[in-house]
C-alpha cells in the first residue's frame, strides 16, 4: 500500500528522464556525422502545466542492451535484425547490422533512421509495436544508478529461514549499475527532486554525487513486480 500511494503520489509530480542502466551502442549510419538536433520532450505527460525540455539527438546513441536480441520470440517488441523500433519522441530506427567483438559479444548496431518520422510518429503511414528509450552518446552523463528491493524473500521474513535460522534475504535487494548514461538534462538534478526514469521507476539524486559522477537511488519501482515473481 506505501509503494502504491507513492506511485500514485510521484507520477503526477516526478519529471520524466532518459536512463540507460546496460548500455548498447546506436550508429545511425545515415544520420550525417556533424548533425545534431533538439527534440522537445514532455517533462511529464500527467501534467502539462510541466512544460517541455530539450534532449540532444546525434548519429551515436545508447539504448539498453536488454532491448536488443539477435534471434527474437515471437512477441519481443523491441529491436533485432531488420525490425523497426521507435525511439522515444526522436524517429523509427531499423537494425541494418550486428557489430560483435573476438569472442562474438554483440558490440554495436549499425542502423538507418526515416527522417519523416521526427517526434517518433508517422502521420497516415505505417505503424510500430515497440518504443525505446535512449541518450545520446556525445551528450550522455555518466551515472552510477543503485535499485533498492525488498529486503527479505518473503512478507513474513521468518516463513523461510537459512541454514543458520535467520530469515532468508533477497539476493537483489541492491543492485548497483556503475556504467550507466543518463539524458544531459539531469545535471540540474538536486537532492529531494523526484525523477521517473523510463521504464525504470522513480528516483532521486545521492549526497554522494559529484560533478564527475551522478548517483541515483530508486525510491519504489514503476509496478509492484513482488507478488507477480512471489507467485
Amino acid at each position: 500500500m506505501l509503494e502504491h500511494c507513492l506511485r500514485e503520489d510521484l507520477n503526477k509530480k516526478a519529471q520524466r528522464a532518459m536512463v540507460v542502466l546496460k548500455p548498447l551502442k546506436v550508429v545511425i549510419t545515415n544520420y550525417p556525422e556533424d548533425k545534431e538536433e533538439e527534440l522537445d520532450v514532455p517533462n511529464n505527460p500527467e501534467d502539462d502545466s510541466m512544460g517541455t525540455r530539450k534532449v540532444p539527438f546525434s548519429r551515436e546513441l545508447y539504448i539498453e542492451r536488454d532491448d536488443f536480441m539477435e534471434e527474437p520470440p515471437k512477441k519481443f517488441f523491441r529491436l533485432s535484425p531488420g525490425k523497426e523500433v521507435r525511439l522515444n519522441k526522436a524517429y523509427y530506427i531499423m537494425c541494418d547490422e550486428v557489430i560483435k567483438d573476438e569472442k562474438g559479444c554483440v558490440r554495436e548496431l549499425h542502423c538507418s533512421y526515416d527522417p519523416q518520422t521526427r517526434g517518433g510518429w508517422l502521420p497516415g503511414g505505417r505503424k510500430v509495436k515497440g518504443t525505446l528509450h535512449w541518450v545520446s552518446a556525445k551528450h550522455a552523463l555518466k551515472a552510477e544508478v543503485r535499485m533498492f528491493d525488498h529486503l527479505f524473500m518473503h512478507e513474513d521474513p521468518y516463513e523461510e529461514l537459512d541454514e543458520k535460522g535467520d530469515p532468508k534475504t533477497n539476493p537483489n535487494s541492491l543492485q548497483v549499475f556503475n556504467d550507466c548514461y543518463a539524458e544531459a538534462g539531469l545535471k540540474q538534478a538536486s537532492p529531494g527532486k523526484p525523477f521517473q526514469f523510463l521504464r525504470h521507476g522513480y528516483f532521486v539524486l545521492d549526497a554522494d554525487s559529484s560533478a564527475d559522477k551522478m548517483v541515483f537511488n530508486r525510491s519504489v519501482s514503476l509496478k509492484d513486480s513482488w507478488k507477480k515473481e512471489n507467485k
